[in-house]
């Protein structure tokens, strides 16, 4: 099925299967489908943003989730983890280097929840930069199932529809 074909469907009713996401997300421009999940995190349909954000960490590998906690910490400062105290108690003097896979590895999906959502209150532009992160990885997006798919197609559908 055709690009726009697909999107059609969510622009007028927006139900969402992995299947149309997994051939829709690699023909759209990263900053299209970034919008697209920052969407799905800001809309009132979905879980709250930092537990959207500990099930996409979850769902990720240890480069990722190392990733997406820089994400996170570049959205807010280095002045966050002086706020996460003990998780990151062993870092070197360094707070500006980045996180490692080794230290996210020691961080659990709640933590994370717990991160994001100091995040999001200290700079809510941060929904942008984690739905940009993931726009790279489409793989891990739909661990977040298909209420949040289906905004986020419907928000790139009603896009390309301008």
């Amino acid at each position: 099925m055709a690009l726009m074909d697909i999107l059609s469907q969510y622009a007028s009713r927006p139900t969402s299967t992995e299947t149309d996401f997994d051939e829709v997300a690699p023909q759209l421009p990263p900053g299209v489908l970034g919008d697209g999940i920052s969407h799905a995190f800001r809309s009132d349909k979905t879980p709250a943003f930092g537990d959207m954000v500990s099930q996409l960490f979850g769902g990720s590998n240890p480069s990722q989730r190392a990733g997406l906690l820089n994400q996170l910490v570049a959205g807010v400062g280095p002045a966050l983890l002086g706020k996460l105290g003990a998780l990151f108690a062993n870092r070197s003097v360094d707070t500006s280097a980045p996180i490692s896979e080794a230290e996210a590895e020691r961080v659990t999906s709640t933590q994370v929840r717990d991160i994001a959502e100091q995040a999001e209150k200290a700079n809510p532009g941060v929904l942008d930069q984690i739905g940009n992160f993931y726009a790279k990885h489409p793989e891990v997006v739909k661990v977040l199932g298909g209420a949040a798919l289906a905004i986020a197609l419907a928000r790139i559908a009603n896009r390309s529809a301008r």
